[in-house]
């Protein structure tokens, strides 16, 4: 069920799902009570309560929303609580999963940060929001993604997001024109002053992992963050 998990601060954990958990998305055309069962044994697996993990409606966008008890679904591509149970979905994106200290507990984060995400800035803008919550000694954990050796895109395409986050610029193995998600994230962060714990392997790469290039019609896996007692 797990790639990878652990307790990365004390009672503050991260984990990163794989195929065993299922596909965890209600938008891929997937029956809904599969999903919420999968869902059920996840948080079981984490030993969350029913229902306690938030997830989003991502859309590729920037916005970056504060949850707290009783928050509906945000529409965005970031979440920020205060230990709050927190998921994010991806099958080729960066789940990126982001803990600081704030004066009263961790601050966490979990952010979906696809290409647009990269290339307009969701991973700044989520450590900012942290920011302002008081989160300090941020640390990341980037998820598995695909790889610059595999994101094969049109030249056109990598030359307008290497334009914005230069560190994208990649070839792919085979000699064509890629981006390397991962990369553009990692300058981002450390521009930010955060340290990355962790980086997953590839999505393209590995059975193990749900990926869109590999397959358009594919379930999601999913990205967590929790403190315990902040259910």
């Amino acid at each position: 069920m797990f790639l990878w998990r652990a307790e990365v601060a004390p009672g503050v954990h991260v984990a990163f799902t794989d195929t065993r958990a299922g596909n965890l998305a209600l938008h891929v055309g997937d029956d809904a009570t599969d999903v919420r069962r999968r869902r059920r044994m996840l948080e079981d697996a984490a030993r969350l309560t029913p229902g306690s993990l938030r997830f989003m409606d991502q859309v590729h966008g920037t916005t970056v929303e504060m949850m707290e008890p009783g928050t509906p679904v945000p529409t965005a591509d970031g979440m920020v609580s205060r230990g709050l149970p927190l998921a994010v979905m991806v099958a080729d994106c960066i789940p990126a999963v982001l803990v600081g200290q704030g004066a009263d507990g961790p601050v966490v984060a979990a952010v979906h940060a696809g290409r647009p995400g990269i290339a307009n800035g969701i991973l700044p803008a989520a450590v900012e929001r942290m920011q302002a919550e008081g989160a300090t000694g941020i640390r990341a954990w980037l998820g598995p993604s695909i790889c610059g050796s595999c994101y094969e895109v049109p030249v056109e395409l990598r030359a307008q997001v290497a334009g914005q986050v230069p560190s994208t610029w990649a070839t792919t193995s085979w000699g064509t024109a890629g981006l390397d998600l991962p990369a553009g994230a990692r300058s981002q962060l450390e521009a930010a002053g955060v340290v990355i714990e962790y980086a997953g392997p590839c999505t393209l790469e590995s059975d193990q992992l749900f990926s869109y290039r590999r397959s358009t019609s594919t379930g999601r896996f999913a990205g967590l963050v929790w403190s315990e007692g902040k259910e």
